[in-house]
């Protein structure tokens, strides 16, 4: 088995207490609602939100995926980090045993944020992930937090 990793860092101008409340704690009703063409819903399979739980991800009718699921492998609310698993679904196939993401918010010196991102591919066999199809998802997932982003801006009062 290979695992491939990738890193990526995006910046925001909303200060990192906001936006983990937003784009982590509260995900499963934002990205939904301010989304709906992309994420249709998601619900806790197992679990009550910490480490160990289990969402279900619905994406839209249309979408290349149909679903995924996901587990929390861990959270830090005061550190800002979350960590998860793909490990059903989406882009799991025959050739890709799961996904392991790493992600945490620093501050950035203008009040901002720097989203911190580690995605580790484990591959079945010999199978060799393309560069294409990490970015490929990565831009998806930038285009999420965009999203958020967005909202948050447009909403100063929210996740305050």
């Amino acid at each position: 088995m290979g695992v491939i990793t990738y890193e990526s860092e995006v910046s925001s101008p909303i200060p990192p207490a906001r936006l983990f409340k937003a784009y982590v704690l509260d995900a499963d009703n934002l990205i939904p609602k301010i989304s709906p063409h992309t994420i249709k819903s998601t619900e806790i399979i197992e679990g009550n939100g910490g480490p160990g739980t289990i969402k279900k991800v619905t994406f839209h009718e249309g979408s290349h995926f149909k679903f995924l699921k996901h587990k929390i492998d861990a959270i830090d609310k005061e550190n800002f980090t979350y960590n998860y698993s793909v490990i059903e679904g989406g882009p799991l196939s025959d050739k890709i045993e799961k996904i392991s993401y790493e992600t945490k918010l620093v501050a950035s010196p203008d009040g901002g944020s720097i989203f911190k991102s580690t995605s580790k591919y484990y591959a079945k066999d010999d199978f060799e992930i393309k560069e294409e199809q990490i970015k490929a998802g990565k831009e998806k997932a930038a285009g999420l937090f965009k999203s958020v982003e967005g909202y948050l801006l447009a909403n100063p009062d929210a996740y305050n």
